[in-house]
């Protein structure tokens, strides 16, 4: 069973930069902690015996024991998310039980979202956004996101932009970037049109923030967004473009 504070990792591959990529990603992410690395099964084993392990980014075409192979000889597995360079293995991998399947290069999105399904499974989460407080007016309202099986409070001003990651959204702020499960679109509804533009289907930006524009590019903190043209004459009419 995991802890409640931290989910501990083990990553087994045969190949060092694919462990390099695993670390660093599990290192951005505060409810993991790697226990260690393996370069094959036979270390894993050792590892198992010796740590306690909740979740095994494990790869599948190794020497020795395949990934798969591995896990059947296990009588009681922790939760794995299997690593790969071929999808021939997918049907294999889902068959036993994996919580998901990871084809290299893996970015750090599609890590992000195996990570959560383990999130999800273990405590599983109904609203990773909620309602938006005010207080003495929209300059000190704030929203509450779920990342990192953590609830963030964000004040509305601090939000610089908002970008779309298919099924999560990435907030962006001065000072820090929360991802979190949910659409921009409902996100979108949730935020004071007053305060906050949705320039294109994967961008919506804080007005207030807008530090020069185009016809085509709107400009904040040093990024370049693209207006799309689904949304660029409600852009033209707000920001007066023209």
């Amino acid at each position: 069973m995991l802890n409640d504070k931290k989910i501990i990792c083990l990553a087994v591959d045969d190949e060092p930069p694919a462990l390099d990529v695993l670390q660093k990603y599990i290192s951005s992410v505060s409810s993991l902690e790697l226990a260690g690395t393996c370069n094959n099964a036979v270390e894993a084993i050792s590892m198992l015996q010796r740590f306690r392990v909740d979740l095994l980014f494990l790869d599948i075409q190794m020497p020795q024991l395949l990934g798969t192979d591995f896990i059947r000889t296990l009588k009681n597995p922790p939760k794995v998310i299997f690593t790969t360079a071929y999808r021939k293995f997918a049907v294999e991998g889902f068959e036993l039980n994996a919580v998901d399947y990871l084809l290299k290069p893996i970015s750090f999105e599609r890590f992000l979202k195996a990570v959560n399904k383990v999130m999800d499974i273990t405590l599983p989460i109904t609203n990773h956004v909620g309602n938006i407080t005010e207080k003495n007016g929209n300059d000190d309202a704030f929203i509450f996101f779920r990342a990192d099986r953590k609830t963030l409070k964000v004040a509305l001003d601090d939000i610089l932009y908002i970008e779309s990651l298919k099924d999560y959204v990435k907030v962006i702020t001065a000072t820090k970037t929360i991802i979190t499960k949910q659409s921009i679109s409902a996100l979108e509804e949730m935020l004071p049109k007053e305060n906050f533009l949705r320039i294109h289907r994967s961008y919506i930006v804080s007005l207030n923030k807008i530090e020069s524009f185009t016809s085509e590019l709107v400009g904040i903190a040093k990024q370049e967004l693209p207006i799309s043209r689904m949304y660029r004459h409600e852009v033209e009419k707000i920001l007066k473009l023209d």
